[in-house]
């Protein structure tokens, strides 16, 4: 089966540091993927370069069917393409209900006059109601997004990616500042999500990587250090030597 996403040989530097060493990843079109490595290890770089943030001094980065080319699009191009990215602290409006914020990331025209035209749709309710009952919010959906935990904000803004219909998530250490019971939840949604689109989760805490049950990839020093099942990489001596032992 091809992948949906193909990263081949790239590498960055940054003012001499090489933060991005020949790394090579793949994942396929519904599959959930944990990401793990010690800080400096390139996890961040990895997903600035995935969304266009970042452009590598070399290699390349494939995706979808056609093997399409990221590095010849913007970053706007690249989230229109289907690949969506969700950062460690939650960006929500406070100040809007939940609704209110499912409603402005729904997939629509966004141009100047499209905008002032907008109006909200049985459709476009639906959706919504849809949305927020993908991520638990279905009873918050009245409520201001500035009135919800922490976990919940994070779920809103999950369900604010999924309004655009992402064929691909990057999910930056979701499980940080979450409770015990907020943790599970987390661990449902993303596990259920990655039925139907590529899940990558960036994410420190072993026990939340565990509970996701997973192929884990550890980046070192910008490069892929080990790939397999968490048994099959805690077990790797290099991966205990430079990030387990520490």
């Amino acid at each position: 089966m091809s992948a949906l996403l193909e990263v081949s040989g790239i590498s960055k530097t940054f003012d001499g540091f090489r933060a991005i060493n020949n790394l090579s990843f793949s994942i396929g079109a519904a599959e959930l993927r944990a990401v793990i490595g010690p800080n400096g290890a390139g996890k961040t770089t990895f997903m600035d370069i995935v969304t266009g943030k970042t452009r590598p001094d070399e290699g390349q980065v494939l995706w979808g069917p056609n093997s399409q080319s990221l590095l010849k699009m913007n970053e706007a191009q690249i989230a229109r393409a289907g690949i969506g990215r969700k950062f460690q602290r939650p960006t929500v409006f406070e100040d809007q209900t939940v609704a209110e914020n499912l409603t402005m990331a729904l997939k629509a025209p966004r141009g100047p006059l499209d905008v002032l035209r907008w109006r909200p749709s049985a459709a476009s309710a639906a959706r919504v109601a849809e949305l927020a009952a993908e991520v638990g919010l279905s009873e918050a959906l009245p409520r201001r997004a500035g009135e919800l935990s922490h976990g919940q904000k994070q779920w809103l803004e999950i369900g604010m990616l999924l309004a655009s219909d992402p064929q691909l998530l990057l999910v930056d250490e979701p499980a940080a500042g979450m409770t015990l019971a907020e943790r599970e939840l987390t661990t449902t949604l993303l596990c259920r999500l990655a039925e139907t689109r590529a899940v990558v989760v960036v994410e420190h805490d072993m026990d939340f990587v565990r509970r996701l049950n997973c192929r884990v990839t550890v980046l070192h020093q910008g490069a892929v250090l080990a790939e397999g099942s968490l048994d099959h990489v805690t077990r790797n001596p290099d991966v205990i030597e430079v990030y387990l032992g520490r």
